[in-house]
């Protein structure tokens, strides 16, 4: 298995002038740094950073992983990132999004789903949040911003089967450029494919877009 992490954002929200990924908690450690901390501790070695904003800050910091790079990353969203990663991919890979701070669990969970795997939080969720629904077998149905009667969010962690690889590249081709990853799976769920949920509710696990989601982040993850 492979893992993505999506770091080529400008994290404009946020306001800081370096890439969010690179934000340290109090115990001072970065958001990427932990994420390879936790991705190397279930046993994924081969990690691949998608870059843009300000790429050297990252790479200077991590010199030990994988890079690709998204020459476009200040007018193309997170599928363009994604296939920029995967494109020459044939094997199970689990991606994140750069900036969702996570308890280590959550990655032992996705890593022993079998098949394809998103973790969501069945919580309430907000407005701009990613939501999903799933059906009584505990499958995706839908994933999206635009999702009505959501069962909650979806947290940005995810993992694709080798043997569905092929196919989430080619939906990821035809996403628009502003599309999010999510649409690619959209256009899987439509064509039969399969995702298995796995609820994370009960560990801690936030996307920090905002300044007031960052000062959250520090108080739930102080070591």
């Amino acid at each position: 298995m492979k893992a993505v992490i999506l770091a080529a954002g400008v994290g404009s929200r946020l306001g800081k002038p370096y890439p969010k990924s690179l934000n340290k908690l109090p115990n001072g450690e970065t958001i990427l740094g932990r994420q390879i901390r936790i991705l190397r501790k279930n046993g994924i070695n081969e990690i691949y950073v998608v870059v843009g904003f300000k790429m050297g800050l990252i790479m200077e910091s991590f010199p030990e992983v994988f890079y690709r790079y998204n020459p476009v990353y200040y007018v193309t969203n997170t599928s363009k990132s994604l296939l920029c990663a995967i494109r020459d991919m044939n094997d199970d890979v689990l991606w994140t999004n750069g900036d969702v701070i996570f308890d280590e669990e959550i990655i032992a969970h996705m890593v022993n789903q079998a098949g394809n795997a998103i973790a969501v939080n069945s919580s309430k969720c907000g407005e701009e949040e990613v939501k999903y629904k799933a059906d009584n077998k505990n499958q995706l149905t839908a994933i999206s911003k635009q999702v009505q009667d959501a069962h909650g969010e979806a947290v940005g962690i995810n993992k694709i089967s080798k043997e569905d690889i092929e196919n989430f590249k080619s939906a990821l081709e035809n996403c628009s450029d502003n599309d999010y990853f999510e649409k690619g799976i959209e256009m899987l769920i439509d064509n039969g494919k399969k995702f298995n949920i796995v609820n994370i509710s009960n560990f801690k696990c936030i996307e920090v877009d905002f300044e007031e989601d960052w000062k959250i982040a520090t108080e739930l993850f102080t070591q």
